[in-house]
């Protein structure tokens, strides 16, 4: 299994004199809480501080970016639980929707959703090895 690999300045300019500036700046910031009008959480998740019930309710369900990506690569929404307008029937094992997760999970490599998740499985999660069809279920 590959590791994660998160170079610590991954999201900084390239030129040297730019990311040192960059740096310093972050530096003044780094442990301040994000105050943005535009974010992908749901107010409620902070609001009632539930626990999630499992990982595919936290990182597929509530990201477009996540499932629009799988379905441009052919995975159906119905497989990854993504409820039918017409009520059809969805995949509502979420075990079986991480699996198909994690069995595509290349596919987000250079995008900036793989970045954030490489970023949370590692830093939040304390995960070492990328996420992969053989490590999906540890």
């Amino acid at each position: 299994m590959k590791p994660i690999l998160l170079h610590e300045d991954r999201l900084f300019p390239a030129d040297e004199a730019t990311r040192s500036v960059a740096r310093s700046l972050y530096q003044t910031v780094k442990d301040l809480p994000i105050i943005s009008p535009h974010g992908h959480t749901d107010p409620r998740w902070f609001a009632y501080d539930e626990n999630f019930g499992n990982a595919t309710e936290l990182f597929i369900l509530p990201d477009h970016y996540v499932f629009r990506m799988l379905y441009s690569q052919g995975v159906s929404l119905e497989n990854l639980g993504i409820r039918r307008w017409d009520g059809g029937p969805t995949e509502g094992d979420p075990q079986k929707i991480w699996q198909i997760f994690a069995d595509h999970y290349y596919l987000f490599a250079g995008t900036p959703s793989r970045m954030w998740l490489d970023t949370v499985f590692k830093n939040v999660f304390g995960l070492t090895d990328m996420l992969c069809s053989e490590n999906a279920m540890e």
